[in-house]
């Protein structure tokens, strides 16, 4: 429980350190939406191209685990998004509700956890699922959320050909081109210099710890007190699909479905049994979608998180 609790802990000062700064007043009210534009804009775009351009065949081409982990995510996005979709959620809004069920914290607790646990021959199958998770899983819930925004204006009209739309959309996102452009790297034989690897790293490491920050100025605005009860049960219900059922479909997969080695099935399911990562929060932010729900998932899972990963860790020592 210690190694979880230290790796967790850096996550819960920086998201108080937002919230201290709103509420002390050393940041406006406009911060967070500024602060999360600069994330969605600039900084996570660098990593996720720096992340693609790294990418070298013979570390990421691990099919068995590519296949657990990305099924386990995809199916659990497309099942949580189907069932808000049932409720009468908005596809935007069920597509960020999946997304916190299956986006886990890879980019900030993965790597150490999986060294300071399972060791050096861990990183290899992390650097699969958080090329899964920012990209893939990432991708898949910003199409969704842009055929549900694209589909047809406030009046329930449609919008020319959907189709056409929700691809023009998407070639705009930076989130999703920002990753493309980076795959053509390695593809093409290509390297990226010194200089702009630098500027990558650079700009890239803000990410996580600006939207943390974001997160926590989030939290320090007034919140309504109406619908409180439904929003504990579906922080709940999220939270369950993240820490529980992700896991447990990532280890039935994985050593029943496609027999992983020892190895790479723990790595799975500690990666799947991370919490909500910030990428739901920024989504949510950048759409302008409501995200006290979001907020609250990545806030209460990450908390409990340092008994769930503990209890894993626990019986993979053991």
């Amino acid at each position: 429980m210690l190694t979880t609790l230290a790796v967790v802990l850096p996550i819960f000062a920086l998201i108080l350190a937002g919230w201290l700064a709103r509420r002390t007043g050393l940041l406006g009210p406009h911060a967070m939406a500024e602060l999360n534009r600069f994330v969605v804009w600039l900084a996570l775009p660098a990593l996720l191209f720096d992340v693609m351009a790294r990418s070298v065949g013979p570390e990421i081409w691990q099919p068995g685990f590519l296949a657990t982990f990305g099924l386990s995510s995809g199916a659990l996005l497309a099942l949580t998004a189907w069932l808000a979709r049932r409720r009468g959620r908005p596809l935007a809004d069920a597509a960020i509700d999946g997304l916190n069920a299956s986006y886990p914290n890879t980019g900030y607790m993965g790597f150490p956890l999986a060294l300071a646990a399972l060791g050096p021959a861990a990183l290899g199958p992390t650097t699969i699922a958080v090329i899964l998770t920012v990209c893939v899983v990432f991708a898949g819930a910003i199409v969704l959320i842009e055929a549900g925004l694209q589909g047809g204006d406030r009046s329930g009209r449609r919008r020319g050909p959907v189709a056409r739309t929700v691809a023009l959309a998407l070639l705009r996102n930076p989130l999703l081109v920002a990753p493309f452009c980076g795959a053509l790297v390695p593809l093409l034989g290509l390297g990226v210099p010194a200089p702009v690897e630098a500027f990558l790293k650079l700009l890239g490491g803000a990410a996580s710890p600006c939207a943390l920050v974001a997160l926590g100025l989030f939290l320090a605005e007034p919140r309504r007190g109406d619908g409180m009860g439904r929003d504990r049960r579906a922080t709940a219900w999220l939270v369950g699909l993240k820490l529980v059922v992700h896991p447990f479909l990532a280890y039935g997969l994985g050593r029943f479905v496609f027999d992983l080695s020892p190895l790479a099935l723990h790595t799975a399911v500690l990666m799947a049994a991370l919490p909500t990562g910030t990428g739901p929060f920024m989504l949510a932010e950048f759409y302008r979608r409501e995200a006290a729900l979001t907020a609250d998932t990545v806030l209460v899972s990450t908390v409990l998180s340092v008994v769930t990963v503990a209890a894993y860790l626990a019986y993979v020592a053991g």
